[in-house]
């Protein structure tokens, strides 16, 4: 009887193991493709251009003018200065050299960090548009076009996230893959 159990369990879970099978609908979208098409992706070299001007550069100058000041009250104080500002000064000229010696470096991180806190809203949207498309054409499951080796034309949903999002695509733009 037990055996009769287990085989007509087995039999049922095949079943609808096939049946979800046949009903899997699966599509793909190149994420950064629609976010480059999102109007507020097309504002976004100006804002990080302002941000670098405003923000960073004086912060170079700033830090430079420290670093200079420091260096000729060091130079200028080194023996009339108490021992405790001598040191403090020893061990700030080393961290100021580091910071304009890396300052590109600074920089690049520094503008990363502002572009990724800009377009995390309009990632939200596209993640969000993504799976109300997918909600209503049925796609069981999504990925990036990126992760598959190989891909069917029609399942590529950027255009239906596109007009979910009202965005127009260029018709000669090679994004989406063709």
């Amino acid at each position: 009887m037990k055996k009769f159990l287990t085989v007509v369990t087995l039999g049922i879970s095949l079943f609808f193991a096939g049946d979800a099978r046949a009903q899997m609908k699966i599509g793909y979208i190149r994420i950064d493709d629609m976010v480059s098409l999102m109007p507020e992706a097309s504002k976004m070299d100006s804002l990080l251009q302002k941000y670098q001007t405003d923000s960073l550069n004086p912060q170079y100058a700033q830090i430079v003018s420290l670093y200079q000041y420091k260096d000729s009250v060091y130079r200028d104080t080194i023996h009339k200065a108490p021992d405790a500002v001598r040191k403090q000064i020893e061990q700030e000229l080393p961290n100021l050299i580091y910071q304009i010696q890396n300052w590109q470096q600074i920089v690049s991180q520094a503008t990363e960090n502002k572009q990724n806190e800009l377009l995390a809203p309009v990632y939200r949207k596209v993640y969000d548009a993504i799976k109300v498309v997918a909600k209503e054409k049925g796609y069981t499951h999504v990925f990036t076009k990126e992760a598959l080796l190989v891909a069917p034309e029609g399942d590529d949903l950027l255009l239906l996230v596109a007009a979910k999002l009202k965005v127009t695509v260029p018709k000669t733009t090679n994004i989406g893959g063709k």
